[in-house]
């Protein structure tokens, strides 16, 4: 082997390994501790499904909070999801319409609690103006343009007869969202494994329960609060349980352009939740630690940078090295799905190969773009909202 290639594998090797860290290596050694784990006589591994049913007629009253900007023309049917859920206990709803005096009006119609302030918050204070109004024990948190599929809310609320928890994810799906769908379907393997070990960071904001006493107020400089949430938690010894048959079904965002802005701005936000909680990604974070470097961190930085390292070295290398060759030209049908899907908005990527590939990309894109926007100092905390149509909230039905 010349110097020169010699020098090429030495500098593959490492980026190789770094671009694989979020998508096959922390999922892999999230698989290896839980099988550990579950060898070691006595130890007790949590699965999804665990949390028994509370006897009936003593199960906790809950409280749904559901922040709203501008979803007039659905919250009468968000109130009706939630009501019909089947939750076995007392369930008050509180719909925040956030500076929005349509939305308080179409919501006051359902006869449920309405906090309308008199100008826009952004949702991170939304939640901290209606989990304050909360008088139970457990509040549930939901976005108003989605729907719950039956029984969630109880899914979610049998976990809290545990006072170590200190919240619940559930999960969310999105529909027709072509690659979406394998995105979502990562991260529910992922919480999966992670609850499994004991605890999960995967809190999503379209569906979760936090234990009414545990929460604390969101800071006014967050954005990204699902994230802020589970950290805070994780950060004061609760853990977070996940349950996969609590599910909010979300309507798909249609344009790429919205989803860029969407996750671009995500990872903006949570690049600002990592620094203000930077305290907790050293050793002395244990697991929580490695869930946030995993699950999200290294996801963000070090696998769309090493991605970048290995195009520029494949580029370099492309007249002598088949593999280099070979690495370029897998970017060929993902580029061109996300062409595609760019130009035609109704017709995601099918093909779950291209839907794969195209994901990949985008989302490593995303990363760079989201870093790029946390580096020129975007800080908003009142993200603007995404068109999902005009009826996407009588779309989403479980």
């Amino acid at each position: 082997m010349t110097p020169s290639r010699r020098h090429s594998w030495s500098t593959a090797v490492p980026l190789l390994v770094a671009a694989s860290v979020g998508h096959v290596l922390y999922p892999a050694l999230l698989e290896l501790a839980g099988a550990w784990r579950a060898a070691i006589p006595g130890s007790r591994r949590p699965s999804p499904g665990d949390g028994a049913a509370w006897p009936p007629g003593s199960w906790p009253a809950v409280t749904v909070v559901v922040p709203a900007y501008l979803e007039a023309a659905v919250i009468a049917g968000k109130v009706a999801d939630l009501q019909a859920n089947g939750y076995p206990g007392p369930l008050e709803v509180v719909v925040v319409a956030d500076g929005d005096p349509d939305t308080a009006a179409a919501a006051r119609r359902t006869g449920v609690t309405v906090i309308a302030p008199a100008s826009r918050l952004g949702k991170a204070q939304a939640l901290n103006a209606g989990v304050a109004a909360a008088r139970t024990p457990v509040v549930v948190l939901t976005d108003a343009n989605n729907r719950l599929r039956p029984g969630s809310i109880a899914a979610l609320v049998r976990h809290l007869d545990d006072p170590e928890l200190g919240a619940v994810a559930g999960d969310k799906v999105e529909q027709d969202s072509g690659g979406e769908e394998l995105y979502w379907r990562f991260e529910s393997r992922l919480k999966r494994s992670e609850w499994r070990l004991g605890t999960t960071i995967g809190l999503v904001g379209e569906l979760a329960a936090v234990r009414t006493d545990a929460w604390r107020p969101i800071p006014e400089d967050i954005a990204t609060d699902d994230l802020w949430t589970a950290l805070d938690l994780s950060e004061r010894g609760y853990r977070i349980a996940y349950e996969p048959s609590a599910v909010a079904v979300d309507p798909p965002v249609r344009s790429l352009a919205d989803q860029w802005e969407r996750r671009t701005r995500s990872v903006a936000g949570a690049m600002h939740v990592f620094n203000r909680k930077r305290h907790l990604l050293g050793p002395g974070g244990g697991l929580v630690a490695l869930e946030i470097w995993g699950h999200r961190l290294a996801r963000y930085t070090v696998v769309p940078l090493s991605h970048v390292g290995l195009l520029a070295l494949a580029l370099r290398r492309a007249r002598s090295s088949w593999l280099a060759r070979g690495f370029l030209l897998l970017h060929i049908p993902a580029v061109a799905a996300i062409w595609r899907w760019a130009k035609h908005p109704d017709k995601p990527p099918r093909s779950s190969v291209a839907a794969a590939l195209a994901s990949s990309v985008f989302l490593n894109a995303v990363a760079l773009g989201g870093l790029w926007r946390y580096a020129l100092g975007y800080r908003s905390t009142k993200w603007p909202r995404i068109d999902r149509g005009a009826e996407s909230g009588d779309r989403c039905g479980p």
